[in-house]
This record gives C-alpha cells, structure tokens and sequence, in this order.
C-alpha cells in the first residue's frame, strides 16, 4: 500500500503554529510516503521518483532486519530502522512481537517503510499528535521513535497485567494452559529486550548528530526519547527475570507435588503388601469361613485376619513416624 500525506496550517495557538496531516494524491515536496506491505511496482515507483536507494526500501521488508542507521553518499539519503512493537491473537493467546520500521530521510520528503500497516503510525495520520509537521523531517522522525517508546511501554503493562492474572490462575490451580502463556510472555519479553537494546544503541547514534542533524530545538525531545527507551527496557529486564522466577518457581512447586504423590503411592504400596505377604504363607492351608473345616479349625483365619490388620497399622504408624504419609 502506498498513501501520501502533507501537513497544512490548521490555524495559531499564542505563538505557535498547528498543522494538520492531510492526504495527497502524488507525492510532493515535503510530504510523507508511507509504504507498507508494498508491491513491485509501488517500491519502484518510490523509488524511481524520489531517488532512493533500492536497498533502503527492502531493508526494512526483511523480518530479520536489525536496527541501524545507514547513510548514502551518493543520494544523500538516511536510513533509520527500528524494531517496533505489535501484538497478534493466536490460539487464543495473545502474542507480542517485533517488526521491522524504516524511516528514509530524503531531501524533501520523509518516507516510512513496514511489512504491514502500523498502528503506531495511525496516530500521526489521524492528527493526535502534537506539533507535528511533516516538513520537520528531523522531528518528525523523533516523534515517531517517541511513539514507538510509548507504544513500548503500553505494551509492557498490557504483559505485567497478564503475568500478575495468569500468577492468580496458577495460585488455584496448575495447569498446562497457563504454564503455556508464561512460555509465551517469556518469549515476548525476549524479544522487545532485544529489540529496546538495539533501539537504544540507534538513538546514541542519533545524538551524537553525524548521520542525522539534530537541531536545538529537537534536543530536548529526542532526550526524552531516550529516556522513554531506557526506561522500557529496565521494564523488559524486569519483567523478563520475573517471569523466569515465577517458572522455576512453579517448576519447583509441581516436582514437590510429583514427589509427595509419589510418597504416598510407595508407603500404601508397602502398607498393602504387608498383608498379602502373610495370607501368602496360610492362603493354601487356612480354612475359610466358606470351607466345611472351617467350624473345626477356625483359629488359623483369624489369626490371619488380624495379622493382616496388625500389619497394616504398624506399618501405617511407622511410614507416619518418618513423614512418609
């Protein structure tokens, strides 16, 4: 999909000037070009048009991409890539992941790059975004990386919500279904660590302003970017040693249950063998109650009888006294 976006003066607020994105129909000096799950012709359209580097747009189209910055001498142009976050239902569990986000700062125009539509972008089209100008592309593309911290963030809480009603699920009762969904908030976190971590080290790099100039004004925000990142990605850590915790935990839990069914599986086992040990030695030779000798001899079956009990209840008091039952 291709769609194209301009900011246009929306009026004053004191001093300041509000824009408001708008859609365009062709691409234009100082607009935005947003690509997602693009076709052949839409990518050799942008290409041929703006003068971008083939590579820059299928950079970010890989799913394995890693976040980096790169730079075109012969074009000038900039390739920022970024992991950002989403969520997906499968199975019914809910799974958080990372894909791929290229922001390509051209001359005049700003372009982004995804394998699908993004949410995190849909704040900027749909003007709930602040001081936004799509002709401030240095900005622009700050406020994007802010967005994506935030979105972070939302999803980070979303997970602790999850981990602390899953805790309260298992505390009644353990279940596979959700040891299962700790498995998958433990891959999760896995992987916005990673990604935060990669983040992280493209935002240094913005700052030090080689690649990308950043201007005084911009300053100021993109600390607070950095600062948004630093802070979900300790809230990743975090949360990522909790649930590893929890797992082992619970892993521990379900062994020392193993175990005292086990326990006292063994000691009934003893208990029930006991007797069967004795009648195994009067069994052929004792009389039963249904047998005609039994009215002459009947002293043998009860001496049987209560061997068995006899045995059963010392058996049972000593297994008792070892904490065995």
């Amino acid at each position: 999909m291709l769609e194209f976006f301009t900011s246009q003066q929306d009026g004053h607020l004191g001093s300041r000037t509000i824009y408001k994105i708008s859609k365009a129909e062709n691409i234009c000096n100082d607009c935005w070009v947003n690509l997602y799950s693009p076709t052949e012709q839409e990518i050799n359209t942008v290409v041929t048009e703006l003068n971008i580097p083939p590579e820059f747009i299928r950079y970010p189209l890989d799913e394995e991409e890693r976040p980096r910055i790169d730079y075109d001498d012969d074009t000038g142009n900039v390739l920022v890539i970024v992991d950002i976050p989403y969520s997906r239902r499968e199975d019914g569990i809910i799974k958080y992941e990372t894909t791929p986000l290229g922001i390509i700062i051209c001359d005049k125009h700003i372009v982004t790059v995804s394998l699908k539509q993004m949410a995190v972008l849909d704040n900027f089209i749909d003007n709930r975004v602040k001081d936004l100008n799509v002709g401030f592309r240095t900005r622009f593309t700050i406020q994007i990386l802010y967005a994506v911290a935030k979105d972070y963030l939302r999803l980070l809480r979303f997970i602790d919500q999850t981990l602390e009603n899953v805790e309260i699920a298992l505390k009644k009762e353990i279940s596979n279904t959700y040891l299962y969904k700790m498995l998958e908030l433990d891959k999760s976190l896995v992987y916005f660590t990673s990604s935060l971590r990669s983040n992280e080290a493209v935002l240094e790099k913005l700052l030090r302003g080689r690649v990308v100039k950043i201007y005084d004004e911009d300053e100021d925000l993109l600390e607070d970017v950095v600062i948004e990142y630093k802070q979900a990605h300790e809230m990743a850590e975090i949360y990522t040693t909790i649930v590893n915790h929890t797992m082992d935990i619970y892993g521990s839990i379900i062994n020392n249950n193993v175990n005292d069914i086990m326990k006292i599986l063994a000691a009934a086992t003893i208990c029930l063998t006991l007797p069967d040990l004795i009648g195994s030695f009067f069994g052929q030779n004792c009389p039963m109650p249904w047998d005609a000798a039994f009215a002459d001899n009947p002293l043998p079956f009860f001496m049987l009888l209560l061997g068995c009990a006899a045995s059963v209840v010392i058996s049972y008091i000593i297994l008792r006294k070892h904490k065995y039952l």
